[in-house]
């Protein structure tokens, strides 16, 4: 099975973006940009580490679990699945869910295959989740 080039850290609202890329190459031993990228998402105090670099993820995470600053940070790491779900904000009120599935798998907005939509027209958003086009060959 293909390992997901990212790591998911929660509670990261402690450490603030610089300082959590320090940290990332610290642990790593890889340098930000040219290995690997980090994007932070404040509303769900979580960031979102992808490896350019190919690196045993699930090791890093370990590497990452027994870290005296994450710990002290109070952050936890994940592999990310490769199912990838994204949540999508300002949604029109009445778009149906067939058009939302659509659009996310047209190839030239930059989608794939979707296996779920779920809507929540009272946010105006929607969860996308895409299939794991790898996975399933």
């Amino acid at each position: 099975a293909e390992k997901s080039p990212s790591v998911v850290f929660e509670n990261v609202q402690h450490c603030s973006p610089k300082c959590l890329r320090m940290l990332l190459e610290n642990i790593s031993g890889l340098a930000v940009d040219d290995d690997f990228t980090v994007e932070t998402i404040p509303e769900t105090n979580a960031a979102v580490a992808t490896f350019i670099k190919s690196i045993d993820t699930e090791e890093f995470v370990k590497k990452c679990s027994q870290n005296k600053r994450v710990k002290e940070f109070k952050m936890t790491a994940r592999v990310l699945e490769l199912t990838q779900s994204i949540k999508v904000e300002n949604i029109p009120a009445g778009i149906s869910t067939d058009y939302i599935t659509v659009y996310f798998e047209s190839v030239r907005n930059g989608g794939g295959p979707v296996s779920d939509v779920q809507l929540f027209p009272e946010e105006n958003s929607a969860i996308i989740t895409f299939c794991d086009h790898k996975g399933n060959a």
